[in-house]
């Protein structure tokens, strides 16, 4: 019996992303603003000791024992970063990326996107020193918080916008994965490394040989994150990796195949993920203790390079790099929507929470330097959200009156 899921159409997939990340993006604005709150109530030495519990063994020497954290940050986010794999090769194989003319702009967009905040970010913190490693924190797009945003708005905000957000968000995402691949990986174990090798090849057999069955692939996947894990490329990378090589059987203009075992497996991750790993993961590092920071601190160069570049950095460079693909003739602007209406999309792209606060913990290694970090996500993203939203809601009212 083929499940409803599969049936609705060729865009299923898409409109169940939609869908989970909206409202699993209003779930993590709330886990956030949770962690907030127990950082700084009375519960926060029990919130941090609980975080930094150990709970399991020593799987890896670099790690050391598996803490709550950990679990969560090593483990838990491969299986985020196996969805973000599927729908990076959906879109790009049988989706709103599968041509080039299609990719233009979103490609164009994420690229001044990541960009421009990584100028601003090193203009501020004067590119020197540790915080030089804090490049990349606010070059990331937080797809659930922004979508989030954007569902707020209703049907006050065109399809086309919430679909360009989608696209230029997956892009972006691809750029993050890339740096956390090439600039995180402090050292690399050959024979670990080698293995994931070996592993991914086999995944990659099992496509080439037909096998639809997903339990292959998930058991081989299981494996390579272990040895990843072990390599020193971090673990999350597995996710990616693994979901280039689960098979897709493409139906351009007809359904989507109850028997696409990339559709299948997206379908069944879509709500752990949008209602529990994610928000989990906002719960466990959006949390930072605000005692004793005076204004100083919150404008020390690292919070504001990096809260910086993902309200201004953002907007520029996703906004200019529209106009001028636009004006080139790379792409069209989504159908039905405003410059003004553009504009308030490129602002939500300042929302980088989830993949900046990923990135931020791999930068640093100091616990300080982390809390500044999350302290300028939080304050970037923030305003983003609140910047966009209103300009949206602004502009949206105006073309209804």
């Amino acid at each position: 019996m083929k499940r409803a899921v599969i049936r609705r159409g060729v865009n299923s997939a898409l409109r169940g992303f939609l869908r989970s990340e909206a409202s699993g993006g209003i779930l993590l604005m709330i886990a956030a603003a949770l962690a907030m709150i127990v950082a700084n109530s009375p519960l926060s030495e029990a919130y941090f000791h609980l975080l930094h519990m150990e709970t399991g063994p020593v799987i890896s020497p670099k790690l050391g024992a598996m803490t709550v954290h950990l679990w969560i940050n090593d483990a838990l986010m491969a299986i985020f970063f196996l969805l973000v794999g599927l729908e990076i090769k959906r879109e790009f194989v049988d989706g709103h990326l599968s041509t080039w003319k299609d990719r233009g702009l979103p490609i164009v967009a994420a690229a001044g996107g990541m960009l421009v905040p990584t100028i601003v970010y090193l203009t501020v913190t004067g590119g020197a020193g540790v915080l030089l490693r804090g490049w990349a924190i606010p070059s990331a797009t937080d797809i659930a918080f922004a979508i989030g945003v954007l569902a707020l708005l209703g049907s006050r905000a065109p399809t086309s916008l919430k679909l360009f957000l989608t696209t230029v968000a997956i892009v972006d995402d691809m750029g993050a994965v890339a740096i956390i691949a090439v600039a995180y990986t402090a050292s690399i174990g050959g024979a670990a490394l080698f293995a994931a090798g070996v592993l991914w090849s086999l995944m990659f057999i099992l496509n080439r040989a037909g096998v639809m069955r997903l339990w292959p692939y998930l058991l081989l996947a299981a494996a390579l994150w272990y040895a990843v894990l072990l390599s020193g490329v971090h673990a999350t990378i597995a996710g990616v990796l693994a979901a280039i090589a689960i098979p897709i059987k493409m139906t351009p203009g007809a359904p989507d195949a109850a028997d696409s075992p990339l559709h299948r497996l997206e379908h069944a991750l879509q709500s752990w993920v949008a209602y529990g790993i994610v928000p989990l993961f906002g719960f466990a590092n959006a949390g930072v203790s605000l005692a004793g920071v005076d204004v100083a601190q919150l404008l020390a160069p690292l919070p504001l390079g990096v809260g910086l570049g993902l309200f201004l950095g953002k907007q520029i460079g996703i906004f200019a790099s529209i106009r001028l693909a636009v004006a080139a003739g790379i792409g069209d602007r989504p159908a039905g929507a405003t410059w003004l209406q553009v504009y308030g999309v490129s602002l939500l792209c300042g929302i980088g929470f989830t993949m900046s606060l990923f990135i931020g913990g791999l930068a640093f290694s100091d616990p300080d330097l982390v809390d500044e970090a999350k302290i300028g996500i939080l304050g970037g993203s923030l305003l983003s959200a609140i910047a966009g939203f209103a300009l949206l809601r602004f502009t949206s009212a105006g073309m209804k009156s």
